[in-house]
Formats: structure tokens, sequence, C-alpha cells
């Protein structure tokens, strides 16, 4: 809640003259009371409205700015300091605005020829009010899903299609282009690049996980320039929207922390992720695309809740994804196991209700992806969704 200053009251008040005076005494008092007034009303002028806005409030007066235009968003690097761990004291515009964002999810493999894409795109129901076509562009493990000029992204290219392209394909089809880019479930690239990554605090080796696996790290500078060039190549390539996921750490364990950088165990390590995520938003809305922030319920619930930080971040668009092959499975955290039954629309119904009070100071979407669900169930999903308040969607 902001406090609105109300600025400070002057009380004025009206002497009385109890002391008698000779008419002539009357005039020369009157002629230099004038002149008295006078200078000092001058004197006052020139004098207190410096020390007045010197020493006024913030808030004592409404202050009205022009928002920046984009010519001054993209001035040459050289003119702009950045500085990625701060996070801003207001949020742009787009950040408070409510987007009612409804799509259609491809998968990686809709984008493996222009062949592929087209048949994907002639199957999106025409019964869902479906807007946007959401591809994408970089998945979990680091695959990108076209033919990128990043040079790190060289050794992760997993198709030929050009941004220009899939576009051209999407607008086509009569929808709207939306990119999905997995941010730091990135395993690829920091295998290839090793600053990109985790490394261990005593040697300087790669850290891995129990898989064997490398993650790109928020701490890591050619991680973050390397998201930020991606985001700068769709956004610059005609992309309204764009869907950033995976602003997560690794399931570190206690031996990990022990041996990794000691800020990984510090509570305000979050402000890593939100700064990635900040320096990513502005970087596509200044480029004339929207951002949002896809979060798992899984991840949620098992408590990889970093990002979640409505005061650090200037997105203020979320995407809740809903995965069907997960709930099936069940989610179990420690000793817990979370088990979903019932048909679909139940089963989302279950997991809302379990995270849905880690987004309520976000607009959410919902995304139902997974399960190869018939129309029908995506009506009765459809309806749950609508019970919570969630008008935006995707499905897929």
């Amino acid at each position: 809640m902001k406090f609105k200053y109300k600025g400070r009251k002057i009380y004025k008040t009206k002497e009385k003259n109890y002391y008698g005076k000779s008419p002539m005494g009357k005039f020369l008092s009157g002629a230099l009371t004038v002149l008295l007034i006078g200078g000092i009303g001058f004197l006052g002028y020139s004098v207190a409205e410096p020390i007045i806005n010197y020493t006024k409030h913030k808030g004592d007066e409404p202050v009205t700015t022009e928002p920046p235009t984009l010519e001054a968003l993209t001035e040459p690097a050289e003119n702009i300091i950045v500085i990625p761990t701060a996070a801003p004291t207001q949020a742009p515009t787009e950040a408070q605005e409510t987007v009612y964002y409804k799509a259609a999810a491809l998968k990686a493999d809709d984008l493996a020829s222009a062949d592929a894409l087209r048949a994907a795109l002639s199957r999106v129901s025409a019964n869902q009010e479906i807007e946007f076509i959401e591809v994408p562009l970089k998945v979990k493990g680091g695959g990108v899903n076209y033919a990128s000029t990043v040079y790190e992204a060289q050794t992760s290219i997993q198709s030929t299609l050009t941004l220009a392209e899939i576009i051209q394909l999407i607008q086509n089809s009569g929808y709207k282009p939306a990119a999905l880019i997995s941010v730091f479930r990135d395993n690829t690239m920091p295998a290839n690049f090793f600053d990109a990554g985790y490394v261990m605090a005593a040697n300087g080796t790669l850290w891995v996980d129990s898989n064997g696996q490398a993650w790109a790290s928020p701490y890591a500078q050619r991680a973050l320039d390397y998201n930020t060039n991606l985001i700068l190549e769709i956004s610059w390539a005609g992309f309204e929207q764009i869907i950033c996921s995976d602003f997560v750490f690794p399931d570190f364990t206690e031996t990990d922390l022990l041996n990794l950088d000691p800020v990984l165990s510090q509570n305000d390590r979050c402000m890593s992720l939100t700064s990635a995520a900040n320096l990513l938003y502005d970087t596509a809305v200044s480029n004339g695309a929207a951002m949002q922030i896809e979060v798992s319920a899984e991840d949620i619930i098992m408590g990889r809740t970093d990002v979640l930080q409505p005061i650090l971040l200037s997105a203020n668009n979320f995407i809740l994804n809903i995965d069907i092959d997960v709930l099936n499975k069940g989610i179990t955290k420690g000793e817990d196991v979370y088990s979903f039954s019932g048909s679909a629309a139940e089963k989302v119904d279950k997991c809302i209700g379990m995270v849905n009070e880690k987004l309520v100071d976000f607009n959410v979407a919902a995304r139902i992806s997974g399960g190869n669900l018939t129309e029908e169930e995506i009506s009765e999903v459809r309806k749950v969704l609508t019970e919570y308040g969630y008008k935006a969607f995707v499905i897929g």
C-alpha cells in the first residue's frame, strides 16, 4: 500500500491593533507598512520557493513524468549502465496491465520442419478461442528449436527453421506468435561453456547434479548474456509474447551447499533470479514484446518458489503450468506424497487449490499441459479455471 502525503497545512492568524495613532502617524504608519509588505513579499517570493522546494517531502505535490520513448530505451549500450542486482522501484506500465492470454502451445517436435509446423497448426482447436500459438524455442535441457545466430546456441540448435519462417507460418494460420524460453534448466550450454554453470568453491570444477548434468547459473554472466541475446533475437524478429520459464535453482543437497558458493545457502539468493527476470523483461519490453513468467505447479509444491517475489519483479503476469502427466504420477516431497485422482478437471481443481495462495499477488493464466486431453476434457478443465477466476489460459 502506498501512503499519499497531504502536504503541510499553513495556518494564518489576523492580529488586531489595540493602540491608537494620530492621523499623521496613521498615514506614516500605513506608508511604511505598504513598503514593508512589498519588500517582504518580494524577498519571500525569491527565497521561500527554493527553501520550500528543498524542504518539502516527496509526495507533497503529485509529480508526473512522461514514459520513456523506445528510442531512449534502445540507445547505444555505452550510454546505459545496467545493474542486474538492482530491482526497479516501480515496474514499467506493461507489468501492471492484466493480460488475457489465450494460447495453444506446440511441442518441440512440431518445429522439426516447416511441414511439421503446418501440420501442428492445422490441429489447433477452433473451439477454444485461441489467439496465440506458443512455440518452444528453447526447451528444458537447453535445446534450441530454431536457427539462432547467438554464439552460445550453436551447439544446441535442433531445427533449421528461422524465426521469420516460424512467424510467417503462424500468421498465415490466423494466429499471433508467442515464444517459450526455458531459462536456467539448461544443461547443454554450461556443459560447453564452463563459466555459465555452478562451480565448486574449493577447486573451481563444474558442479553437476545427481544425473551428471550441469545447470545454467543466474550468478554467471555468460548465462545471463546468453538468455538476454536470445530474447533480443526473438523480440526483434517480431514475437509479440515471450514466456520465460524455469527461473529455478537445482535441488542442491546439503553436501552440495557445503561445497558451492556460500551465497547459495543464503535467504536472499532469490534476488539473483528476480534480477535475471527483470533483465529479460526489460530487454523484451524495450523491443516491443510483452514478457510473462511461467512457473510449474510441481515447482511450487516442491518449494521452488524463489522467483515469486512480487516486490522485486517487474513482470506481474504469470502462467501456472499444470502438467497432467506429472499429476498422474503424483508428486513426492520428502516423506510427503501428493496424489491426484479422478478426472482431469478434478486433478486440476485439487492442484490449483494447493498452489493458488502463492500466486495471489500476480495476474495469472493457467496452462494445462500433458495428458492428451479430449475436447470435452479441456472444456471441463476450463470450467474449473473459470471458477478460480482464471480468464487467460494455455492449452498444450
